[in-house]
């Protein structure tokens, strides 16, 4: 009785040492480095929002847990997203070539204005999907390259 006790303990002791440096890790306030590529001028600004979860992934603005609309100064374009969780996120991004705040589409709705998305996924006849995108943050910096793609214009 008292060695399994003692066994027991042990196990115990063992088991919360291991799962203690993934409870500290999963407190942590990551940094994101996002670098976009492919920009075809210097005009207007680029714009970044990053999603938590597929719910409104990538155009729903109520959805966005964070966003940042940059002027374009050098190519490629660092944004860079503060405290982040650990966690699973995907980031789409367009070029605001007229300031406007919102990816334009002619009148068939294709975009008119280049844009990405994070994992950089085949684009063809609809946005990506959330998993389509998503990337982890397992740690205190993380850095993901984006290549913009434009249809017209």
């Amino acid at each position: 009785m008292v060695r399994g006790l003692r066994v027991s303990m042990l196990l115990l002791a063992v088991l919360g040492n291991l799962a203690w440096p993934f409870s500290a890790k999963a407190n942590f306030n990551g940094k994101l480095t996002v670098e976009i590529d492919g920009l075809k001028n210097k005009q207007g600004q680029v714009c970044a929002s990053i999603f938590a979860s597929s719910e409104g992934f990538p155009s729903d603005r109520d959805r966005i847990l964070q966003k940042q609309c940059t002027k374009i100064t050098e190519t490629p374009l660092t944004i860079t997203f503060e405290n982040l969780k650990a966690g699973s996120y995907a980031v789409a991004v367009f070029h605001d070539q007229n300031n406007d705040g919102t990816l334009n589409s002619n009148s068939l709705g294709i975009p008119i204005e280049g844009f990405g998305f994070s994992s950089n996924p085949e684009i063809r006849t609809r946005a990506p999907k959330f998993s389509e995108a998503a990337f982890l943050v397992a740690g205190p910096n993380t850095n993901i390259k984006i290549q913009l793609k434009y249809f017209l214009g």
